[in-house]
């Protein structure tokens, strides 16, 4: 007999059909109601169990955890909370679960408890949520940029440059660490290396992106970054997925435009598609807020949080304008900001971000033409002289969630911004070449995919928003 999955058949009549499901057991209770999950649905389907009917041995293998399937007749169901449930008629245990072992208990686990549990956590209500509203927001990327002309691009992992030229990166080789090749000068000799020289993961594949907008037109990432930063925060992670598309003859116009429309997009389409997993989300939140004093709490629900962004336009403020509202606000002027603003050309820090977007203008924010020494080299250079086309995206709750900026198109100022940064040209010829060859006006952005989800999720810490987790001394799993 095909199996049916959980969710299927929570939504079939019960017409009193045999059916077969497997899953895990969430409960079993006085021998004879299992709860089933197969992760398909938050919800778990009853199987009411005939005990009399059933050899003991195996009603004893029957504990939280345990792999089942279940056969029988789905009939209405006599108790409160579900339409149908199972009358079983067999039950074959795929593997048991020792009750005394098995770390995932029917009960409240924290999430630190569940972060050491990794392999077992998405058996939990939240995690099984979280994981399947990920699930769908990378569906609904994919879709986006497939229904909008863009194609899917491969960048790759490996890599020879630096595209934010931060330096925090994890070094690729095949060189015997304790007795490496040197040099005449006695430096590690890369040459000797397995591709001839050093090759580090990569930190973003927009360089490799831009090369093929320029023959392409319009194509996107979708992949895995990693950077060596020491940063034991709730938003960094060292391994992370970054969609980051490319778009030839956009400028930072049609650029904030596409960012806008690319984000409501993929939150509608959760809004959508994953209402049961974020309403139990959502009320997760609220009883965790019940916990905060009043002043933190947040003004909106998730859902409500989620509909705002989707359905509101983006406030769009230059960097100029930016820093004058915050000198000018009062934890500024209350010295309650970390790290104060008292001048133009200061680097916006994650409190400034949120300031501007809770609590000043109160919706999503795009800002825009930063100045040209707090960004990377490849942004287009205003006629100023010292602002940048570079443009951020600020969300409640989450400070930046994209960065992008016009490209630098043209060749001798691109050359003077990567002579200023005492960048080898070298090992940027081919990006050059794109400078020499049919140079046209582009532009992209880079969007965490994991901030996304945590806005999504409305989870505190962004390590329970990606299976596993990888922060600094943590490649547990």
């Amino acid at each position: 007999m095909k199996s049916s999955s959980v969710k299927e058949l929570l939504l079939t009549a019960p017409t009193l059909q045999e059916v077969q499901v497997n899953g895990w057991v969430k409960t079993f209770r006085s021998n004879r109601f299992i709860a089933l999950n197969d992760g398909s649905t938050l919800n778990n389907i009853q199987c009411v169990v005939d005990f009399e009917q059933f050899d003991e041995n195996l009603l004893k293998q029957i504990a939280t955890g345990a792999a089942l399937r279940v056969t029988g007749t789905l009939v209405e169901s006599q108790g409160r909370g579900q339409k149908v449930e199972i009358q079983v008629k067999e039950i074959f245990v795929h593997g048991g679960a020792d009750p005394e072992a098995y770390p995932i208990q029917p009960k409240k686990h924290s999430l630190e408890f569940l972060r050491e549990k990794a392999h077992l956590r998405v058996r939990t209500n939240t995690f099984s949520a979280v994981m399947r509203v990920r699930s769908a927001l990378a569906f609904a990327i994919h879709k986006y940029f497939n229904e909008n002309g863009f194609y899917y691009f491969h960048a790759p992992i490996i890599t020879g440059s630096d595209a934010e030229g931060a330096g925090e990166m994890f070094r690729v080789t095949t060189l015997d660490d304790k007795n490496p090749p040197l040099d005449e000068n006695g430096q590690v000799d890369f040459k000797e290396d397995f591709f001839g020289k050093e090759t580090n993961l990569t930190v973003s594949g927009q360089l490799e992106a831009e090369a093929y907008a320029m023959g392409l037109g319009k194509v996107y990432t979708f992949g895995p970054t990693f950077r060596a930063e020491n940063s034991n925060t709730s938003r960094h992670l060292a391994e992370f997925w970054m969609i980051e598309p490319e778009m030839a003859f956009y400028d930072l116009d049609a650029n904030m435009d596409l960012a806008e429309d690319f984000i409501k997009s993929v939150i509608h389409y959760i809004l959508e598609n994953c209402k049961e997993d974020l309403q139990f989300l959502e009320k997760r939140l609220l009883d965790e807020e019940k916990t905060k004093p009043q002043a933190e709490r947040s003004e909106m629900t998730l859902i409500e949080k989620l509909g705002f962004v989707a359905d509101n336009s983006f406030k769009r403020v230059t960097y100029t304008e930016a820093i004058a509202i915050l000198r000018n606000s009062k934890p500024n002027k209350k010295k309650r900001f970390q790290y104060p603003i008292d001048e133009w050309g200061a680097d916006l820090q994650s409190e400034h971000e949120r300031y501007l977007v809770e609590k000043h203008f109160k919706c999503p924010v795009i800002l825009f033409d930063y100045p040209a020494n707090i960004k990377a080299f490849y942004m287009r250079l205003n006629e100023d002289g010292k602002t940048v086309r570079a443009m951020d995206i600020l969300f409640p709750g989450i400070g930046e969630i994209v960065g992008g900026s016009q490209r630098e198109e043209r060749l001798d100022v691109l050359r003077e911004k990567i002579a200023a940064l005492d960048i080898d040209e070298k090992e940027l010829w081919w990006y050059l070449d794109l400078r020499k060859f049919g140079t046209a006006v582009h532009s992209g952005f880079g969007l965490g995919f994991e901030r996304l989800v945590l806005f999504a999720t409305g989870m505190g810490n962004i390590r329970d928003v990606i299976p596993f987790p990888r922060t600094p001394q943590n490649a547990e799993f």
